[in-house]
C-alpha cells in the first residue's frame, strides 16, 4: 500500500489506539495515517521538527515520535494536533521509543549514552548509561516491567528499573551490533543482531541464545511480537521479513519489491505483521 513518494522514506510504525497504522516520514517531516483499507492521510510537522523516526502509541490515545534531527519528543493525536517536547541540551539525537509500565514514555538518547523518560505532560528525566559510546538504540517496556534496550557498539544489551538503575548484558558474539528489541510473548525478550545476521532472545535472568538466520549478511533491523508467539522481523539488507518461533525455528519470506529498504515492523489492529518500506510503502504479509 502507497503511503508517500519514495523520497519520503517512511520509517517507522506502529498501531495506533483509533486502529490506523501510523508511519512516520524520516525525510519529508511527516506522519502518515494509513487505514487497512488504503486511505491515507498525511501531517506535516512544524518547521523545525526534523527527523521523525521510530513511533509508538502512547498511554494517553497519541502517539509518540523520536525527532531525531531536532533532539525533542514528537506527540500527535489521532486528529493530527502535533506538540514536540525539546528533551536534552546539545545533540542528544533521540532514537528508540516505548510505553513503560509506569504510564510515561521511555526513549533513547543515542548520541550520549542515556535512556529519556517523558511523562504524558511533557516532563523529561534522563538517566545516564555506564557505557561510553554504547549507542542505545531501539527499547521496549519487557515482561518485568523494567525497559530493555539494545547497545549497538557496546555489543549488549542494558536493562533499566523504572528507578533507573541498570544492568548490562554483554552478547556472547562479537560485532553482533544489535538494534531491533521487543518483549516477546513467552516471557523473554527478542532482539537482532545487525551486525551478525542473528535473532536472540534473552530471559529475566540474563541467559542468552543467540539463532543465525539462513542469509547471515541479511542485516535484520527492527522486531516485533506476534499474535502467534511468534516474532517477526525486518531483514533491511536482503529485502525480506523474517518470522521466528519461540523454539527458534526461522522462516523468511521474500518482499515483491526490489530494494525497497523494510525498516520498521508493527502488527496491525488485523493481527496481521506490517512493515514500513523505505521506497514510499507499506506492506502487509499474509499469516
Amino acid at each position: 500500500m502507497p503511503v508517500s513518494g519514495r523520497e519520503a522514506g517512511p520509517y517507522g510504525i506502529t498501531t495506533g489506539a483509533d486502529g490506523a497504522l501510523w508511519v512516520t516520514l524520516v525525510h519529508s517531516n511527516e506522519i502518515a495515517r494509513l487505514t487497512l483499507d488504503g486511505h491515507v492521510d498525511v501531517f506535516p510537522l512544524d518547521t523545525g521538527s526534523l527527523g521523525p523516526t521510530v513511533i509508538t502509541s502512547g498511554p494517553d490515545g497519541a502517539l509518540w515520535f523520536t525527532l531525531n534531527q531536532s533532539h525533542a519528543i514528537g506527540r500527535i493525536t489521532t486528529d493530527g494536533s502535533f506538540t514536540s517536547f525539546p528533551v536534552a541540551a546539545g545533540h542528544s539525537t533521540p532514537y528508540g521509543i516505548t510505553t513503560g509500565a509506569d504510564g510515561a514514555l521511555w526513549f533513547t538518547h543515542i548520541a550520549n549514552d542515556s535512556i529519556g523518560r517523558i511523562t504524558p505532560d511533557g516532563q523529561v528525566t534522563t538517566f545516564a548509561l555506564p557505557t561510553e559510546g554504547g549507542m542505545p538504540s531501539l527499547i521496549t517496556s519487557g515482561p518485568d516491567g523494567a525497559l530493555w534496550f539494545t547497545l549497538n557498539q557496546a555489543n549488549a544489551l542494558g536493562r533499566m528499573g523504572l528507578d533507573g538503575e541498570v544492568d548490562v548484558h554483554p552478547l556472547p558474539t562479537p560485532s553482533a551490533a544489535p538494534v531491533g528489541i521487543t518483549c516477546g510473548t513467552d516471557g523473554a525478550v527478542w532482539f537482532v543482531e545487525i551486525g551478525a545476521g542473528q535473532v536472540g532472545r534473552i530471559t529475566g535472568d540474563g541467559e542468552i541464545t543467540e539463532f543465525p538466520l539462513p542469509d547471515r549478511a541479511a542485516r535484520p533491523h527492527a522486531i516485533v511480537a506476534g499474535a502467534s508467539g511468534a516474532c517477526w522481523f525486518t531483514e533491511w539488507g536482503a529485502n525480506r521479513v523474517g518470522r521466528v518461533t519461540s523454539d527458534g525455528r526461522i522462516d523468511v519470506f521474500d518482499l515483491p519489491t526490489p530494494a525497497s529498504e523494510p525498516h520498521g515492523i508493527t502488527i496491525g489492529p488485523d493481527g496481521a505483521p506490517y512493515v514500513a518500506l523505505e521506497i514510499g510503502a507499506v506492506a502487509r504479509l499474509e499469516v
